[in-house]
């Protein structure tokens, strides 16, 4: 009979009696297991990108098309029409309304999205891999014979009016239009969505002339990842959007400004209890050099839950839930965004820490520990991310608008790798310097105002 045991807590089963446990070491991840990417330009010109990721048998489709506004100024009337294309692209063709649509795309499990932004429309989707066929079909239609109906129009239209109308009395909303103002200016990438009354007179007829002029494949990329024969796929595509032609190539927007350092606008929100702090700097793009120690850097600093300034608004002063700094890549460009949203009697005193920490970033660089911590969270996050289809096929389509392949992700981990401390530090001097920093407070001026003048680098800005 064995002898009786007793319970230990997770406490007493991680120490020892000379203290607690040493985690092992992790060991180092030298490849992602990614699938080979079968690549291939169509004769309408639409690029192409299959990848088969088994596993579940499921496929997912991302189609981008760059759709930027003609010259380099915003231009509050494409916006708009661009916003009500994508919310009826999928209402209706000569051939199916929006239901035919639906119901064609649920009969193998499938779905479609349209987004759009500055830069793009995204046609998103997935479905059953055996249902691919049926899915480039509706696609290729969707493409060739959107009809737009009136109707539906009317009816996207009136939706989209609310909608902008509740998405503008977040606060959130209100200040990343103030950041885009003050990064980029009259550039159209600053334009990120139309006013409700610039959608409220935009006509069907607009809609649909729209679409003839920019919805083209040459230029365009289509990526699809899941459960599929790669060179099957890319034939059956070939073969179904053979009639989606144009002589025009699809407009990529022009590269925007990179902010330059200037003081922070304080932009008055009347009776805000709350105020946003957004704050950025140019940053370097993904086939950088200097971008693997950037990355690490910026984990450090705020880009996890563990990080230095998290710890220091969040974890010591309380004065927020969340705080984030991370990286948006624009066309020729990075920008580093840092915000959080904290009360407004604490807004002079979490700019003050946050500008502390990016000071200490440049006067006291992260340390070993630091940086491997950074280096496990970041390698770990990206295994996790391309795990999935949908991360795999989202990755693969944002890396090729970059003009970078899927061995970029091959090699990530062995960059991270062989990121040194000393490469860490320069980076944070680099990149970190408060005097870089540009940005905005949104916020009851009359409550933050004096106290935000007091610390200096502060300007008044207009009213939200």
């Amino acid at each position: 009979m064995s002898a009786p045991t007793t319970h230990r807590t997770a406490e007493e089963i991680g120490r020892t009696g000379t203290g607690p446990r040493p985690l092992p070491p992790l060991g180092e991840t030298r490849e992602v297991p990614l699938p080979d990417v079968t690549t291939t330009t169509l004769p309408n010109g639409l690029r192409v990108l299959a990848a088969r990721r088994s596993g579940v048998p499921m496929v997912e489709m991302r189609l981008r098309v760059p759709f930027a506004v003609p010259g380099d100024t915003a231009d509050p009337a494409f916006t708009a029409r661009a916003e009500l294309l994508s919310s009826t692209m999928l209402t209706g063709t000569a051939t199916r309304d929006r239901v035919g649509i639906d119901d064609e795309l649920a009969s193998v499990g499938a779905d479609l999205g349209v987004a759009v932004d500055p830069e793009r429309i995204l046609v998103h989707g997935s479905g059953l891999a055996a249902g691919l066929p049926v899915m480039v079909g509706v696609l290729a239609d969707v493409l060739t014979a959107a009809a737009y109906p009136d109707p539906e129009v009317v009816r996207e239209r009136e939706r989209l009016v609310e909608r902008i109308s509740v998405a503008r009395a977040q606060p959130s909303t209100v200040a990343r239009e103030a950041l885009q103002r003050k990064r980029f200016g009259s550039h159209p990438i600053a334009l990120e969505m139309p006013t409700g009354e610039a959608v409220a007179a935009v006509e069907a007829i607009e809609v649909r002339a729209l679409h003839r002029a920019g919805v083209v494949p040459r230029g365009s990329t289509l990526v699809l990842v899941g459960d599929i024969d790669p060179d099957a796929a890319i034939s059956a595509v070939t073969e179904q959007l053979a009639g989606w032609t144009s002589s025009a190539r699809a407009h990529e927007l022009g590269a925007p400004p990179m902010p330059a350092p200037s003081d922070l606008e304080l932009v008055h929100r009347a009776g805000s209890v709350q105020s946003q702090l957004r704050l950025s700097a140019p940053a370097p793009r993904r086939e950088d050099p200097r971008y693997a120690a950037f990355q690490l850097a910026n984990l450090v600093f705020g880009g996890y839950f563990s990080s230095r300034w998290m710890e220091n608004i969040r974890e010591d002063k309380g004065y927020t839930y969340s705080a984030h700094s991370g990286v948006e890549f624009l066309p020729g460009g990075a920008v580093l965004g840092v915000e959080t949203d904290v009360a407004s009697d604490v807004t002079a005193a979490a700019l003050l820490e946050t500008r502390y920490e990016l000071g200490r970033m440049t006067a006291v660089p992260p340390t070993v520990d630091e940086i491997d911590a950074a280096r496990r969270y970041a390698i770990g996050s990206l295994l996790i991310s391309l795990d999935s289809q949908g991360g795999l096929a989202s990755t693969l389509a944002a890396l090729d608008a970059d003009g970078l392949s899927i061995d970029w992700l091959r090699e990530r981990p062995v960059r991270l790798e062989a990121v040194t401390p000393e490469e860490v530090a320069e980076s944070a001097l680099e990149f970190y310097a408060p005097s870089r920093f540009t940005g905005v407070v949104v916020g009851d001026a009359e409550v933050v105002g004096p106290r935000l003048r007091a610390l200096g680098g502060i300007s008044t800005g207009g009213i939200a």
